[in-house]
């Protein structure tokens, strides 16, 4: 898992990736340059949260530059960043619009292997391009089962910063988004960090294309993506700082939990994400090392695993803490409302234990 800033001593670094630069212009939709609006949205970004004392931004470039793609990862690494977000805008032979976030897994149908390899194509403008990837072969479906493994790791704190943009693109711009989606991009595979490629939009759509290549259009969507850092990054501080309760008592999955403070929340409903993952696998204690209180979603083309369904904060911890016990180790509490996953920072502003 990435480094988590200890308390308010460590800044909590983002590694912004403006997509193409220099000689690779991107998709030119419309006449429109992919890489002059990437930059702009990034650059947006990246000043808004250097504002910020709690966040140091690291570009993998901050003018009209062609940076190999395994050069941007290298700097994402060197920098020791918590999160990498790249920026690029779509395009296709039709009116198509909308935006999607990617993160790094096996396509599941042809439209997100075209699109990944629209965005790996660039690989073969640079130098000695196969000894940098292995003899990846951005055109070959088979090339892209390899990339997947380095980052499941960090799978489900990816499809978190995934939901997040995307809800805030439909909620606060009212865009239309196509969803979360995992494609084979070798730019994700480079880092070893939660990692999202980020599709504006389409510049081949007439009037989504004029949007995004407006000051206004790249203002909006920056400011999305600001917020969306924000929300992950404040979710992250919940789930790894919060207090435990004073007198916790030991519980297992099959046992009568008794003394739990409650600990309430008006609306919300807690459970502990166990995995995540594109197999559809059926709800049996036997399949998730005994746990009951099961549930899953599906999302996008990525279903995520629960243990646990309660209002109660103190007693999902409690939970949280049997879900390790019995090999989760990397589970993490998630909050809903309306059947909806929202950034937990804004969960737990709900408390109604004391009226």
């Amino acid at each position: 898992m990435s480094r988590i800033s200890d308390s308010n001593t460590e800044k909590f670094i983002v590694a912004l990736d403006a997509g193409h630069g220099g000689d690779d212009p991107g998709n030119r939709g419309n006449g429109y340059k992919e890489k002059d609006i990437a930059l702009k949205v990034v650059l947006a970004v990246g000043a808004a949260l250097e504002k910020d004392d709690r966040f140091k931004v690291v570009y993998t470039r901050k003018t009209d530059k062609f940076i190999e793609l395994h050069e941007r990862g290298r700097i994402a690494n060197k920098a020791k960043a918590d999160l990498f977000v790249s920026i690029h805008c779509n395009s296709h032979r039709s009116q198509a619009y909308g935006t999607e976030t990617f993160v790094l897994g096996l396509h599941a149908n042809d439209e997100n292997f075209n699109v990944a390899k629209k965005e790996n194509s660039v690989i073969l403008m640079e130098d000695n391009y196969e000894a940098n990837y292995d003899g990846f072969d951005p055109n070959s479906p088979e090339s892209i089962i390899g990339l997947t493994l380095m980052q499941e790791e960090y799978l489900d704190q990816s499809l978190i910063l995934a939901s997040y943009i995307e809800k805030r693109f439909t909620n606060t711009l009212k865009r239309k988004s196509r969803g979360v989606k995992q494609a084979g991009f070798v730019v994700l595979h480079q880092t070893y960090m939660p990692s999202v490629l980020v599709e504006l939009g389409f510049l081949t759509n007439n009037k989504e294309g004029k949007y995004l290549n407006s000051k206004k259009g790249q203002d909006d969507m920056a400011k999305s993506i600001i917020k969306s850092i924000v929300d992950y990054k404040d979710s992250l501080d919940e789930t790894y700082y919060v207090p435990e309760p004073k007198t916790p008592e030991v519980v297992t999955n099959d046992t009568i939990i008794k003394t739990v403070d409650e600990e309430l929340y008006d609306g919300i409903t807690f459970k502990v994400q166990i995995e995540a993952g594109s197999n559809d696998v059926v709800l049996d204690p036997k399949n998730f090392n005994g746990l009951d209180q099961l549930s899953k979603v599906q999302f996008g083309e990525v279903y995520k695993y629960y243990f646990g369904n309660t209002p109660n904060y103190n007693l999902i911890k409690e939970l949280k803490n049997v879900a390790v016990a019995k090999g989760y180790t990397s589970c993490f509490v998630v909050a809903f409302k309306n059947n909806e996953i929202i950034p937990l920072s804004e969960a737990l502003k709900t408390n109604t234990s004391s009226n």
